[in-house]
């Protein structure tokens, strides 16, 4: 195989796209494959640092590491960073170049954007084996059509065939199916190969008289049905449309070692980033982790987290008007834990101020931290590594955010005494660094001083490994592939592309003059 692809699409967003994209590269990275994942553009407020320094989509990391690659920038070469319903930061190739309105980057910006993430693609066919891209919401989005650098844009431009990921366990999955082929127009449709079912409950034997009648309608059949599985655990791509109010991380289902749990509430801020940084709590036995948003909810935590976001001044604002800020006071006031994450940790410090993403100016913090924060033009995106409570951590750092420590302990040094970053005043700590707290030695370290300040008998477990949890994860999904899909199928469709005579189903949309595809795209993968 040499150049292989296939686009993984969705009828919805959340439609499961990138668990589907994730598991199809571990199945062939088994097989012998070299294969690496692709999203011409994200939009997420979860994203990863590269060795590079460059900033990409944390799926699309996630999904690296599925194909046991190092990501790059090359496998997410556009990244959208919402700073609010209406605007969002532009990172290409890993470097934020500006911040635009929806109207602005759709009605002339992404054009311009089309050809560098053609030529991405097409750098990563010429170096591996296949690519499997992961398309954005709806291929069916027909507004966005003429301007699409993700869905059936890239297809057209680079001969992909295209899979369509159907969420059974929303409801018709069928109108779907069928309503996403028939508003694509017709040279789209020669791309559109078939169906695979996502989140699918019961007997199989009962949904195959669908699935035939299906095929009937429209020429397409579908490559596999996928169960419905609990506790992937996999990284999402963001928190947007999802409310996390009262919700609880999934995790490893193990009692706790010691005779006491502990329980991690989570601030759920406005435009909260990085939230997967909780994951390695909740994957350690007897650790809940809960999101929440009122202050009587934060009574019984044995630790607060305030996490990332893109919204530093406006998250501080939501903390006040809740009531959270002064139950955040009154829990360090007594010595009860509370950490602060990047933007989470900029709030607890003395006084930020911001004239590039608020252009808040100067702002009051909430003064549990000897901090001062002033915001940079250029952010920090950086791979960091050091000690801290004597054990060895690593984390990414992705902020415009730069912090003066005026007081305090040293959090997070470079072994040697000095501090590298973050700091401690009390019972509370802050750090820059995302993924800390999936160093294993750190983390358990980290629950033990917060188990003995909360008074708990709690014990962590001395074995878990994060990064082997990661992995067990990922061979899961493709273990769903390899059991449910038809291998063999999907691989031919990789190998030689969507099968010839795939009928057209009305009514179609009309074809849109101008609209990214090969015919116009210059340099386009054939």
């Amino acid at each position: 195989m040499s150049g292989g692809g296939l686009l993984v699409a969705g009828t919805t967003s959340d439609a499961g796209k990138s668990v589907v994209t994730a598991g199809i590269c571990r199945w062939l990275v088994r097989q012998g494959v070299k294969v690496a994942p692709f999203k011409g553009q994200n939009m997420s407020l979860n994203s990863f640092v590269t060795r590079e320094g460059a900033e990409i989509g944390r799926a699309q990391a996630m999904q690296a590491q599925a194909a046991r690659v190092e990501p790059s920038a090359l496998m997410n070469p556009v990244l959208l960073k919402p700073g609010s319903d209406r605007s969002s930061q532009v990172v290409l190739m890993g470097r934020p170049v500006g911040e635009l309105s929806a109207r602005g980057y759709h009605g002339g910006r992404q054009k311009t954007l089309f050809e560098p993430v053609v030529q991405c693609l097409e750098e990563l066919r010429r170096t591996y084996d296949a690519v499997i891209c992961e398309g954005a919401g709806s291929p069916a989005e027909i507004n966005l059509r003429r301007t699409d650098i993700v869905n059936m844009g890239i297809a057209r431009a680079a001969r992909l065939p295209v899979l369509v990921v159907g969420d059974i366990d929303r409801g018709g999955v069928f109108a779907q199916f069928f309503g996403t082929t028939a508003l694509l127009d017709a040279e789209d449709q020669k791309l559109v190969a078939g169906y695979l079912v996502n989140k699918f409950r019961g007997d199989v034997t009962l949904l195959e008289p669908g699935l035939e009648m299906l095929h009937g309608l429209t020429g397409r059949r579908t490559f596999g049905v996928l169960p419905y599985t609990h506790g992937l655990g996999i990284d999402e791509e963001d928190g947007l449309r999802v409310s996390l109010r009262g919700s609880v991380r999934e995790s490893v289902v193990a009692p706790p070692v010691g005779e006491d749990v502990l329980r991690v509430a989570v601030c759920a801020v406005p435009l909260m980033s990085n939230f997967t940084d909780v994951d390695a709590l909740a994957a350690e036995p007897g650790v809940v982790v809960r999101f929440v948003d009122r202050p009587e909810e934060l009574t019984d935590a044995d630790l607060v987290i305030v996490p990332g976001t893109r919204g530093t001044v406006r998250a501080l604002e939501w903390l006040r008007a809740r009531g959270l800020a002064d139950a955040l006071a009154r829990r360090a006031a007594d010595g009860r834990p509370v950490l602060g994450i990047c933007g989470g940790y900029q709030l607890l410090g003395e006084h930020i101020d911001d004239e590039v993403e608020s252009r808040a100016g100067a702002v009051t913090g909430l003064g549990l931290l000897p901090v001062r924060v002033r915001f940079a033009r250029e952010k920090t995106l950086t791979r960091p590594s050091g000690q801290a409570l004597g054990q060895p951590v690593e984390g990414y750092e992705i902020h415009h955010g730069v912090a003066e420590v005026l007081g305090g302990e040293p959090f997070l040094s470079d072994g040697h005494g000095h501090g590298l970053d973050g700091c401690r005043a009390g019972s509370v700590w802050g750090t820059h660094w995302h993924g800390s707290l999936e160093s294993d030695g750190f983390r358990r370290a980290f629950l033990r001083v917060v188990a003995a300040a909360a008074g708990r008998r709690f014990v962590p477990a001395p074995d878990t490994s994060f990064a082997a949890l990661r992995e067990e994860q990922l061979d899961r999904l493709g273990d769903l592939i390899e059991e449910h899909a038809d291998t063999d199928a999907l691989l031919r469709l990789i190998e030689g592309g969507a099968p010839s005579g795939l009928p057209f189903i009305a009514p179609g949309a009309p074809a849109l003059p101008g609209a990214p595809d090969a015919g116009t795209t210059p340099g386009a993968a054939q």
